[in-house]
């Protein structure tokens, strides 16, 4: 079993939110879902804010501020009621997290979310920090492309913001596509990426407290399909001296940003030793998910400890998992909707289903995930295996 990391440093004194107080969100999904039912468990009250009148977190937190992420009137009443907030996804705009910064504790900070915001800003951070990161280009204008080297094709190319699960996005296999995908992308700030060889696409959670504590989960295995992630594997079957690095990174990035709250960064593995850092995420993380069923705290009691400044907790892991995620393909077979065989699914020993609450289904959207537990990473699989075969999913590798 990969060993999870803590790091034992000095705490300067700081204030702890005792539970019974008010916790403050931006972002309504199943990420804020599950961040409230952790801090609930905690002894927490959370107000999430978000414009949806369906949100999945909205249905589980004690109060719901139905606006926009701007609405100044909201953000007033959010930072009237909270003692401190945080964010359920990086596209929150910075600026509504600077104006509540002025009156509570906003974990993570603005500036850190907003590197995260903009792979432009992430890819000169990482530069400047001496952090590997793949060939590439940034892109603001069309002669960027035209005098792109021709090592870099083929290429994906991508927008600086606003991009995720493999929107705003285009694979380009020469500096013709290159030019037509940046049009259709609307000629917005890009960065041209190479396509490489990988061995394996990793994540690493990092946990770092107001105090500057630290923690890292073991490193996350992760299969992609169409853009979007289907499979994580923990442990990640690599070698022990990548995973130590890969922990390492995740941590050098933490406190490059004096950051407080869950990071997940993400990595390509391109070949036995060599790690570069794809993007980070400045919340938890759908690759993170096994830790609920799998750890002993999972990522989202973590990032209730560092808003509430409350010490970390352990982040080990007790049994190999394997987590499948469910789109809302799985509704909808020979042409017509129908509710998923979760029984038969659940029939399968160490399964367990976690479905967000949302009301639609929809091609692409993600509704849930099932977490598979074994006695060793090749159990879980074989676990994983049996359950997308009843639900009808492509199975990992």
């Amino acid at each position: 079993m990969a060993a999870a990391m803590t790091d034992d440093v000095p705490s300067p004194s700081f204030t702890t939110i005792q539970p019974g107080n008010w916790l403050g969100l931006l972002g309504g999904g199943q990420l804020g879902r599950m961040f409230a039912m952790a801090a609930a468990s905690l002894g927490y009250r959370v107000c999430v804010l978000d414009p949806d009148p369906a949100s999945p977190a909205a249905a589980v937190c004690e109060h719901h501020l139905q606006a926009p992420y701007d609405d100044e009137q909201a953000l007033a009443e959010l930072g009237q009621r909270c003692s401190a907030v945080t964010v359920e996804f990086e596209n929150v705009p910075a600026s509504a997290l600077r104006r509540l910064a002025e009156r509570v504790f906003v974990r993570p900070a603005a500036d850190a979310v907003a590197v995260a915001q903009d792979r432009v800003f992430e890819k000169r951070f990482m530069v400047a920090q001496g952090i590997d990161v793949g060939p590439h280009r940034l892109v603001d204008r069309i002669d960027d492309l035209l005098r792109a080297h021709d090592g870099l094709f083929p290429a994906i190319l991508k927008t600086a913001r606003l991009g995720y699960d493999g929107k705003g996005q285009a694979a380009v296999a020469t500096r013709e596509e290159a030019v037509d995908a940046w049009s259709k992308l609307g000629r917005v700030a890009c960065v041209l990426e190479r396509r490489l060889a990988l061995l394996h696409e990793v994540s690493c959670i990092v946990c770092r407290g107001a105090d500057g504590a630290m923690t890292t989960y073991p490193v996350i295995e992760n299969q992609h399909r169409n853009g979007i992630l289907a499979v994580s594997i923990a442990p990640a079957r690599v070698s022990p001296q990548v995973a130590a690095h890969a922990a390492q990174l995740a941590r050098r990035i933490a406190a490059a940003l004096d950051y407080v709250g869950v990071l997940c960064v993400e990595m390509f593995l391109v070949d036995e030793e060599r790690l570069l850092v794809n993007e980070i995420a400045p919340r938890p993380h759908n690759s993170g998910h096994f830790t609920i069923d799998a750890c002993a705290a999972s990522q989202f009691e973590q990032q209730v400890r560092t808003l509430a400044g409350m010490p970390l907790a352990s982040p080990a892991q007790m049994v190999p998992a394997v987590m499948l995620n469910l789109l809302g393909d799985l509704w909808f077979r020979r042409g017509e909707r129908r509710e998923p065989p979760w029984r038969r699914a659940l029939e399968v020993s160490g399964a367990k289903l976690h479905l967000y609450g949302k009301l639609e289904p929809r091609l692409g959207r993600k509704m849930g995930h099932v977490t598979c537990l074994g006695a060793s990473v090749a159990d879980a699989l074989e676990r994983a295996v049996a359950v997308a075969a009843e639900l009808g999913i492509e199975p990992p590798q």
